[in-house]
């Protein structure tokens, strides 16, 4: 058993995006995903942009905007004009604190992210645990990157672990080991996303270099002994070259192990309209999306090397109850 939080101990709060009842593609049975903003990468391929940034941000959907003026009466900072008969946003002035989402009566403007605390959200995750005993989930973290607040992703896990739910972290695998060993300690399963294995490609692609990243995995596997699960966006022109999916299926094999079960994630432009929307037209990669046989030819690679991998995410599979009650020292 974990031992109780100290009485004094403080919550800390987070800027959430999300909370996602009865989710079945985050982990193990039916789980509530919880999603923090904030990513310390930039990938341009990215179908959550409203999810990079730390800070709550607008977003505005022009062709629901009638032009009548409410939100520039609303907000505060000057952030608001009309432009052609439609409100434009500053970014550089906007806060986001969403009174003209609150004052537009068209719905054009939405707020993404609200500052909430630990035990405010475990409270709303705690009332699905019905849903997670019938089916063996629990509640994953996801982004974003939960990394990118660590002390709020830790006590919500913390809180989480020692009500015995089974917990579930989805990372981009960038941040200091120190400050992922600690999170880590309340977490029984690892999503953990592989992008590219060449440390130039990997920055020019995503911001940053993967040196820091594969290592993580290494010392997850080996260290801690976690379960992982590898996922892999397969994104035409950018990841898929023949030699580096051999290097990640390699990578995967080798300094990992071949029981890592792998998911082929096919890129997607579900995302697309939201860049403009949050005033970052251009953004978005304008690649076409890989076909089905392509995906079968990719996977082939995977399993030739020895791994189980499959096209998408695995099926939630139920996990025993004793092993959502375990606590890592």
């Amino acid at each position: 058993m974990c031992a109780s939080l100290p009485a004094t101990a403080p919550d800390p709060t987070g800027v959430i995006l999300n909370v996602q009842g009865y989710s079945i593609h985050d982990g193990p049975g039916i789980r509530t995903t919880v999603f923090l903003k904030g990513c310390p990468l930039r990938c341009s391929w990215c179908h959550n942009p409203e999810s990079q940034r730390t800070l709550p941000e607008i977003e505005l959907d022009v062709d629901k905007c009638r032009g009548c003026g409410r939100c520039i009466a609303a907000c505060g900072n000057g952030a608001i004009r009309l432009q052609a008969g439609r409100s434009s946003t500053d970014r550089a002035l906007c806060r986001g604190n969403g009174d003209c989402v609150v004052a537009c009566p068209n719905g054009a403007r939405s707020l993404h992210g609200a500052l909430r605390t630990a035990h405010a959200v475990f409270a709303e995750v705690q009332a699905d645990a019905p849903f997670f005993s019938r089916s063996g989930g629990g509640v994953t973290l996801s982004g974003g990157e939960p990394l990118a607040q660590p002390e709020f992703a830790e006590q919500l896990l913390r809180l989480c672990r020692e009500s015995g739910l089974h917990t579930v972290l989805d990372t981009c695998g960038y941040a200091r080991w120190e400050v992922m060993r600690r999170v880590l300690r309340f977490v029984d399963l690892v999503l953990f996303d592989l992008k590219h294995m060449d440390p130039v490609e990997h920055r020019r692609l995503t911001g940053v270099d993967n040196r820091q990243i594969l290592d993580n995995a290494r010392r997850i596997h080996h260290e801690l002994a976690l379960p992982l699960h590898a996922r892999v966006p397969i994104i035409p022109g950018c990841n898929d070259s023949p030699a580096n999916l051999a290097a990640t299926a390699r990578f995967i094999a080798e300094d990992l192990a071949p029981s890592i079960p792998v998911s082929l994630l096919a890129f997607h432009r579900y995302g697309e309209s939201k860049y403009a929307g949050l005033g970052r037209q251009g953004e978005f990669l304008q690649t076409a999306p890989p076909e089905q046989e392509r995906m079968e030819e990719i996977r082939a690679v995977f399993t030739a090397a020895g791994l189980r991998a499959v096209i998408g995410e695995f099926e939630p599979t139920p996990v025993p109850v004793d092993q959502r009650r375990m606590c890592h020292a």
